[in-house]
């Protein structure tokens, strides 16, 4: 069962997020360990958002879209990060971030929602659970008074299941960013429809970049006042996620939906669609950062997609569903180290379907690792409670 908490995000705000309305006699005390899931719905071009700056064959691949040199923020002479996650680089320069930039789903899944649901199900057969793997994580974990809550327009499944959940709509539901992943669906097998909608796609961005410059009364204020906006009010948003963690019987395993990944046309660069939203993650990940205070360093945060882009830049200058993307590992729990995973290459040889980037790592060998080392779940738990049948799959080392 999952409570919903009608609330909007004005009368949430304004409230300073003080109720207290989990219940079964559980606290949140300072010491508990924290599990947050970030899943960013559309497909997040993770060659983006930490581009392989080392690997000579990202910039003919990538064309415009590519990130240069001197604007990447550098992890190493091999990767960097998108120039708008300016907060999680400087926890990567604490050592408090790091990146897992081939991991996949364990079947190659290019359908929004049938993707999403095996990330978020922990199983390998679409539609093969009702359950989600943060919820069994809840059962596997029923003696020691854990509460969950999803943040997002839905209450998505990963924490869907026996074990009772909060949920939290921070504003009202938009069909606006979901509608194009469900068409993207509909017509991906059309080879004619999918490029007349793609193309249809960047028209509407370009229109909306005008609709936007003519209300706000010139494009210098849009870039000195939009943004900012939105980022504040995604540090809000963080800030808020955090408030509730805080609160006596808060949530100590959480999952935030963001949507608006989905860059077919008109994706950019430096600049551009992808990078708002990547300024709004960042915004969201600083606000929750910032509001754990102290309690940051009992915290794991995850940033996860159903699948990557494809390696090269497409015809509307975006790019297409894929396989691989990059994952962010973050907390003042987290090891320090280098990437999470093995790097494939962008090799034409090594692509997946000659077009994607392969994968290295099983998500779940992702989500296993966070599980074992920072919430302590046993070997036999994670094979056959949270992800049933999943033996094979080693959990990832060295993360906490």
């Amino acid at each position: 069962m999952t409570r919903s908490i009608d609330l909007t995000r004005r009368g949430a705000l304004a409230a300073g997020i003080s109720l207290a309305f989990f219940g079964g006699g559980a606290y949140a005390a300072a010491g508990d360990k924290k599990l947050v899931v970030f899943i960013q719905r559309g497909g997040a071009d993770g060659l983006s958002v930490s581009p392989p700056i080392g690997d000579r064959n990202y910039r003919p691949l990538r064309g415009e879209i590519a990130i240069p040199d001197d604007q990447a923020l550098k992890l190493d002479g091999d990767f960097a990060l998108h120039p708008k996650l300016t907060s999680i680089y400087a926890l990567a320069q604490k050592g408090q971030a790091r990146i897992a930039p081939a991991v996949a789903i364990p079947n190659n899944q290019r359908s929004h929602f049938e993707a999403q649901d095996v990330l978020e199900s922990g199983v390998t057969q679409v539609y093969g659970s009702t359950s989600g793997w943060l919820n069994r994580t809840l059962t596997a974990m029923s003696g020691r008074k854990f509460e969950g809550m999803s943040i997002g327009n839905q209450a998505p499944l990963i924490l869907r299941g026996p074990v009772q959940a909060a949920s939290w709509s921070p504003g009202p539901v938009s069909r606006g960013e979901r509608l194009p992943m469900i068409l993207t669906d509909l017509y991906h097998n059309d080879a004619v429809l999918s490029r007349a909608f793609a193309s249809g796609l960047e028209t509407e961005a370009m229109a909306m970049t005008a609709g936007a410059t003519m209300q706000s009364g010139g494009a210098r204020q849009v870039a000195a006042q939009g943004p900012a906006a939105g980022n504040a009010q995604a540090r809000q948003l963080g800030t808020s996620v955090a408030g509730f963690m805080m609160q006596p019987g808060g949530p100590q395993l959480v999952a935030v939906s963001i949507d608006g990944w989905d860059t077919h046309a008109n994706q950019g660069g430096v600049d551009g669609t992808l990078a708002g939203r990547l300024a709004y993650l960042d915004s969201v990940v600083d606000g929750l950062q910032k509001g754990l205070g102290a309690e940051w360093n009992n915290t794991i945060a995850l940033v996860v997609t159903e699948f990557g882009r494809t390696s090269r830049i497409n015809g509307t200058r975006g790019t297409d569903h894929g396989n691989a993307s990059t994952a962010i590992v973050m907390g003042g729990t987290l090891k320090p180290g280098g990437i999470i995973g093995d790097w494939p290459t962008l090799a034409d040889g090594k692509l997946n379907q000659g077009r994607d980037l392969a994968s290295t790592l099983d998500v779940r060998g992702l989500f296993k690792g966070a599980l074992s080392q920072h919430l302590g779940l046993d070997k036999r738990q994670l094979d056959t409670v949270v992800f049933p049948d999943s033996a094979a799959i080693a959990p990832a080392t060295g993360i906490a």
